[in-house]
């Protein structure tokens, strides 16, 4: 049975309640729990223990981000809660970052500790898919995964890989929650390989 952590990275801020993601992050919990795996939860801004969670990311197969897109990137709640977690999780999660200085042939990034875990990211963007898309609009086709580029490098450098990512577009000026319920079930089912 495959131990799942999902990370509830939504926030009530300025004009966003965190309920799209509220939303989708209940959906993984109730698709999986279905499927039979185990998972353990952690609503980021609900406050937290630095410890416990680095014994749940030692006790996971794969870590499920559900976060909104904020200023190009993950919330600052987010980024707080990686930068102490994975702080803490020194001599646990990674040992170092994988060089020494009597072997010149490791490679940065190389001093994981938690090889074969897996994360997934999935987010909420106002942005609409086109913009992700377009080479000629706001991301120049680089698509999302380019954007998260440095968070996608923090989680490998624990020695995780990733899992596909799961996108949600317009969710303020067209959000089409059931349909992206509807969509974020089908990818979890994919990807973990769930009977429907």
């Amino acid at each position: 049975m495959k131990k799942v952590l999902l990370l509830n990275g939504g926030k009530q801020f300025a004009h966003s309640d965190g309920r799209y993601n509220a939303t989708l992050h209940d959906t993984a919990l109730s698709v999986l729990d279905r499927g039979g795996l185990d998972v353990k939860t952690t609503f980021i801004d609900g406050g937290y223990d630095i410890k416990e969670e680095v014994a749940k990311f030692l006790w996971a197969d794969v870590i499920i981000y559900q976060m909104p897109g904020w200023w190009m990137g993950a919330p600052w709640t987010v980024k707080k809660y990686i930068d102490e977690v994975f702080t803490e999780g020194h001599g646990s999660l990674y040992a170092s970052d994988g060089r020494t200085r009597s072997d010149a042939s490791q490679k940065y990034g190389s001093g994981g500790l938690v090889q074969g875990k897996q994360y997934m990211l999935s987010l909420t963007w106002n942005a609409p898919q086109q913009a992700f898309d377009d080479p000629s609009d706001f991301f120049e086709a680089k698509g999302v995964d380019a954007v998260y580029f440095p968070f996608h490098k923090a989680n490998q450098f624990l020695g995780m890989t990733g899992l596909p990512t799961f996108l949600c577009v317009d969710v303020m000026k067209r959000p089409n929650i059931e349909e992206d319920v509807a969509r974020y079930e089908r990818h979890l089912i994919e990807v973990f390989g769930l009977s429907r």
